[in-house]
């Protein structure tokens, strides 16, 4: 006769893996994080994701960096009024929006993959709200 044989033993429980997201984060982080930088659009992660610090910082950022933009913008339809310094400005004006635009697709780029982007003189504002 053969010999009994022992029954296989029970399997191991294996925990689940852990989730994508550790509380605190946002699942749309990065989306919120591109319209963070889309000038007025920085509102709806700044009230939608009051949980997430990260995506508030980027928001927080984005807004004060839309209010230089503004500030910079009036002085420039104020500057324009001079006489032979209009057409000068111009020329700056171009290269200066430029920059900016270069600048928001840098906070894009970087925060999306988990940087911030340190701009000197506007940054420290972010940080005061």
């Amino acid at each position: 006769m053969s010999e009994p044989t022992a029954p296989p033993p029970p399997p191991q429980y294996t925990p689940p893996p852990p989730s994508a997201n550790p509380p605190g984060v946002s699942p749309n982080r990065s989306i919120m994080i591109v319209l963070s930088y889309l000038w007025l659009l920085a509102l709806v992660p700044l009230l939608v994701e009051k949980d997430d610090r990260e995506v508030q910082w980027h928001a927080k950022h984005g807004l004060v960096l839309m209010v230089a933009e503004i500030i910079l913008w009036m002085a420039f339809f104020i500057l324009h009024w001079i006489p032979f310094l209009g057409c000068a400005l111009l020329i700056i004006q171009v290269a200066l929006w430029f920059g900016i635009l270069i600048v928001h697709i840098l906070c894009i780029v970087k925060g999306v993959n988990g940087e911030r982007f340190i701009i000197p003189g506007i940054s420290q504002y972010a940080d005061r709200f």
